[in-house]
């Protein structure tokens, strides 16, 4: 099920059982990461999905303070016995998950299919 998002950082966002698949693009920076962070979460609460699939193939970079938005999703997921999956990840965003280790909180999947199919 196709879900309305409101802003051009989220372009997409669909519900595929009890996992929602929410697509980003674009450079997440300072400036638009309370963008994310707000659609995230109004996907989150009004849908209450079971697990989360971030799809990140059409983020180039994205700094510590959309790190910080994934890390606030997945203290609304875990609760629920949920995983948060990250997929398509570019070198950069990678690198910043791998420095930071937040590769060892989240899921990280080749791409979408991946990431249901688990």
């Amino acid at each position: 099920m196709d879900l309305l998002t409101t802003t051009e950082i989220v372009p997409a966002a669909r519900l595929v059982g009890t996992t929602m698949v929410i697509e980003v693009q674009g450079e997440i920076d300072l400036h638009n990461s309370p963008d994310l962070r707000t659609e995230i979460l109004h996907l989150l609460n009004k849908h209450k999905p079971k697990s989360l699939v971030l799809n990140l193939a059409k983020v180039p970079y994205m700094d510590s303070s959309a790190a910080a938005v994934l890390v606030e999703a997945i203290r609304i997921i875990r609760p629920k016995g949920g995983k948060i999956y990250l997929a398509g990840l570019q070198p950069r965003v990678k690198g910043l998950l791998e420095v930071a280790r937040l590769g060892t909180i989240f899921t990280i999947v080749k791409d979408e299919a991946e990431a249901l199919s688990k």
